[in-house]
């Protein structure tokens, strides 16, 4: 195994509306698509690196208190966050520097937002 995460899930009530806010805080397009009847739009990737949905299905309800998924804010966290609240989001945790590893190589910083959905969801970038 090269890496724990193989597929994540960020449940939704109105599918339209997250892939818009997802869209325009991280300046990318999600592809629409249906799995088991369900709607989705998943986040680009390139193979063989995992990726994940937005998805709308009954059995699952946006929260702020449940797993967290960490997403690639790219070069510099703060243009993200910059995002967030015209998008419909809100900022909850600042951004926090993770410090360095014991070599003195940065390890990077996190943030975390409520997505227009109610989930809470994390950010990491190196900058």
């Amino acid at each position: 195994m090269t890496t724990p995460i193989s597929w994540f899930e960020l449940p939704t009530t109105d599918l339209a509306r997250a892939t818009a806010f997802y869209e325009q805080i991280l300046a990318l397009k999600l592809r629409p698509a249906n799995c088991g009847g369900n709607a989705m739009a998943i986040f680009p990737y390139t193979e063989p690196y995992p990726s994940g949905a937005l998805v709308q299905m009954p059995q699952l309800s946006p929260r702020d208190n449940g797993t967290l998924v960490y997403l690639n804010a790219g070069d510099d966290l703060n243009t993200v966050l910059a995002r967030i609240p015209a998008a419909g989001g809100q900022v909850v945790m600042e951004k926090m520097d993770l410090g360095q590893t014991p070599e003195g190589d940065n390890i990077g910083h996190i943030a975390l937002f409520i997505d227009c959905e109610g989930n809470r969801v994390g950010l990491y970038s190196r900058q």
